[in-house]
């Protein structure tokens, strides 16, 4: 239980960032280490409508995501270095299938899964707000 307590702490105190698509807001909350990206959304019963997790890798490589002991269904948009979209994976609950960056990758963003589908958001487009951008 402890753990269980531990791990909602620290994911309630990573820093968030707002990122944008077009004219749509996101808050994103950052993964920047190791520790947060591998914990990630997990156990998580639900995410607000415009938010996600920007995860933030050290290299660009093609990075693949899963979505063990995750509860919510979600969509992961693959940026490289500039935050242009190289493509989009709609994931589901509890799976273990790896879904990858078509090409390499620096940041990954998840949000409710439709939510890129919904906006008109697909790959070649840039999202502003990135890290260093």
């Amino acid at each position: 239980m402890a753990a269980l307590l531990y791990g909602a702490a620290a994911l309630a105190q990573l820093p968030t960032l707002e990122l944008n698509a077009g004219m749509y807001l996101i808050r994103a909350e950052v993964a920047a280490d190791s520790g947060s990206r591998s914990r990630g959304l997990m156990h998580r019963e639900a995410l607000a409508p415009n938010a996600g997790m920007l995860f933030v890798f050290d290299q660009p490589a093609i990075h693949c995501m899963w979505m063990k002991n995750t509860l919510i269904p979600l969509s992961v948009a693959f940026l490289d270095e500039s935050g242009v979209i190289a493509n989009i994976a709609d994931m589901t609950p509890h799976s273990e299938q790896a879904h990858c960056a078509a090409r390499p990758a620096r940041y990954a963003l998840e949000m409710n899964r439709g939510w890129f589908a919904a906006k008109g958001i697909r790959p070649g487009m840039r999202l502003g707000g990135i890290p260093g951008r």
